[in-house]
């Protein structure tokens, strides 16, 4: 069955990923050789370098997934070193399991087995057995370590496929999904907006903002804040103040002569054949349109990424350049004789030859100098700013007798713009103390800072004159709203009464038999919802973003389960959910071996594995 051949295709990625994590070496003789194992579950030991091992490439997993470094001590916060010791300790409470039964390889299955790992194969597909010992030899395992392990392997597989196998859920569980999923329901939607209202909103005297003011402080409350004084100084702020020659613009323009002036260049992808018969044979059917470039470099086994050669000019394709470059976009061409042999090349795209002259970059590089001088005039300051400091100057001082700049801000959460939007502002700015005595600090444009926290502000309301306009909007939304849900109260009550929407003399916009998981525009969250809990020809008023939704549910139409699209989902969930249960029995299968086990786990030697890890 699916979840066998799946088990299989995984035990196969395992023992790569054993193997070549093995690859690299893990010697835990330095901890005297009497660490072997990091415990034992009924007796059947954990080997301390299959502990290292599944660590390590769990650690491996979670960097790609992350796409950054995780260093061993912030994956152990996560109970990373945890989980895999519950997993081995699972699969050795399993290989007790099978054992007990009887269940086992055989020698000839076993020997079928080794002989398709790729790992111990030569260049020619055939199983080497040279290459088997010294796969092993690197993975710190003997062959009979490797082969207890197979077996292992294998009696859990016969294990898992016994409990598990022909465990289905009930195609009325699956029915009863897809009819959920896919019933369908049409209406009609009115939007009634300002304009729509039967009278304007009349403007507010003081008494009536006052009022809005005191019932709803909590919206015009300033944050509190952390009042700083700082001096500052960044390049963009000494830019005016630099001089640049055109003899040093010239030498930059040089320097980078290859940034401004590029040659034709062409997008590559090459696939080495081991002939040149080979290669011309695979050149005639993609030219005969019988195969694609594509289609042989998966026959191959590979990627396009594997072949692609990136961008290359003429000049570095040597030999073969004349006969790259004088090819058009999407060709194929070939074959031509490399250092790996034969090969067929696909141009990709064209890059036209790129010259940009001095006077086109001349104002870049003036830039680009001026920034970098200014950051060294910066640099040249900030011992003569820390001495100031050292000596008990306050900013107000430093600001006078330096070219720092001096300023304030009351700080908070929402605070941008200026100082303010600099991440090495924000955070000193939220841990100084008023105890701290001002340092010089950098910011990552190459400028300084240095600040003093002078005191706190609690939060408080913005005085109501300061916040008299942001008042009178608030309150004539809120105005807008309630007459908005007024108006289309009573409209709803109109159409309960047999008035046809379309008669409204609002925008109507219909809707046809769409499901649960549509989205209407401009429509609240949530919409869908309350739709679906309509029942035909009702009628219901809705809030949205300064406006008001009339809508009516036209019809409902059931799920067509014999439809091609339902069809497809419905085996989809079958199986999803038919899965999610033979893993669900599995585990607590597992789980219970697990806890008849006898379970011993060495500390110490935990301890001295993960510390090898840090």
């Amino acid at each position: 069955m699916s979840e066998k051949k799946s088990i299989s295709k995984t035990l196969m990625w395992i023992l790569m990923g054993l193997l070549i994590f093995g690859l690299g070496g893990f010697g835990i003789t330095n901890l005297g050789g009497a660490v072997q194992t990091v415990g034992s579950v009924s007796g059947k030991p954990i080997d301390v370098n299959e502990y290292y091992r599944a660590v390590q490439q769990e650690l491996s997993a979670i960097q790609q997934q992350a796409g950054q470094r995780i260093t061993f001590a912030q994956a152990q916060q996560f109970g990373l070193d945890q989980q895999v010791l519950g997993r081995l300790v699972t699969e050795r409470a399993l290989d007790g399991e099978a054992e007990r039964l009887g269940l086992s390889m055989g020698d000839e299955n076993l020997r079928d087995q080794i002989l398709t790992i790729p790992a111990f194969q030569n260049l020619s597909g055939a199983f080497d057995r040279e290459s088997y010992r010294f796969a092993l030899q690197n993975s710190g395992l003997t062959e009979t370590e490797f082969e207890n392990s197979l077996r292992e392997d294998a009696a859990r597989t016969l294990l898992q496929s016994a409990v598990i196998g022909g465990i289905e859920m009930p195609e009325s569980y699956a029915d009863a999904l897809v009819a959920y999923l896919g019933e369908r329901r049409s209406f009609s939607i009115a939007t009634l907006t300002e304009a729509n209202l039967d009278a304007e909103i009349a403007a507010p005297d003081e008494a009536a903002l006052r009022a809005y003011y005191d019932a709803n402080i909590d919206a015009f409350m300033q944050p509190a804040t952390r009042d700083i004084t700082y001096v500052w100084i960044t390049p963009a702020m000494l830019l005016d103040t630099v001089d640049v020659d055109e003899e040093a613009l010239r030498k930059e323009y040089e320097a980078r002569d290859a940034e401004f002036n590029q040659p034709e260049r062409r997008l590559v992808e090459r696939l080495v054949f081991g002939t040149s018969e080979d290669a011309t044979a695979a050149l005639a059917q993609v030219t005969g349109g019988e195969t694609s470039f594509e289609a042989l470099v998966e026959a191959r086994g590979l990627t396009l990424q594997d072949v692609d050669m990136g961008d290359v000019t003429q000049e570095s394709l040597v030999d073969n350049g004349a006969l790259i470059f004088g090819a058009e976009s999407g060709d194929v061409v070939g074959p031509a004789q490399t250092d790996l042999g034969p090969a067929l090349f696909r141009v990709n795209a064209v890059l036209a030859a790129q010259s940009v002259s001095f006077d086109e970059a001349e104002p870049m590089l003036r830039d680009a100098l001026a920034m970098d001088r200014a950051r060294r005039v910066i640099d040249a300051q900030i011992n003569e700013v820390d001495d100031l400091l050292a000596g008990g100057a306050s900013l107000e001082e430093v600001a006078e007798e330096s070219d720092l700049v001096l300023g304030s801000v009351n700080f908070h959460a929402n605070s941008e713009g200026e100082i303010a939007g600099y991440d090495d502002f924000r955070r000193v700015a939220q841990i100084v103390t008023a105890e701290d005595f001002p340092e010089v600090e950098q910011l990552d444009d190459g400028g300084i800072f240095a600040l003093r926290l002078d005191g706190t502000t609690e939060a408080a309301p913005t005085p109501f004159d300061d916040a008299k306009a942001e008042v009178e909007a608030a309150w004539r939304a809120a105005e807008v709203q309630t007459a908005l849900k007024a108006q289309a109260e009573a409209l709803t009550e109109k159409m309960a009464a047999g008035a046809d929407i379309v008669t409204l003399g609002l925008n109507v916009v219909q809707e046809s038999e769409l499901t649960r998981g549509d989205f209407v525009p401009n429509t609240p969250a949530g919409m869908m919802d309350i739709v679906f809990d309509m029942t035909a020809g009702e009628v219901r008023s809705l809030p949205g973003d300064a406006q008001y939704l009339i809508v009516e549910l036209d019809s409902i139409d059931a799920a067509d389960l014999e439809s091609t699209e339902n069809a497809s989902i419905r085996n989809v969930v079958s199986q999803q959910v038919s899965q999610a249960l033979a893993q669900d029995i599995f585990n607590a299968y597992s789980n219970h071996i697990r806890s008849t086990s006898d379970i011993e786990i060495d500390q110490h030697a935990l301890a001295a594995v993960n510390a090898q890890l840090q």
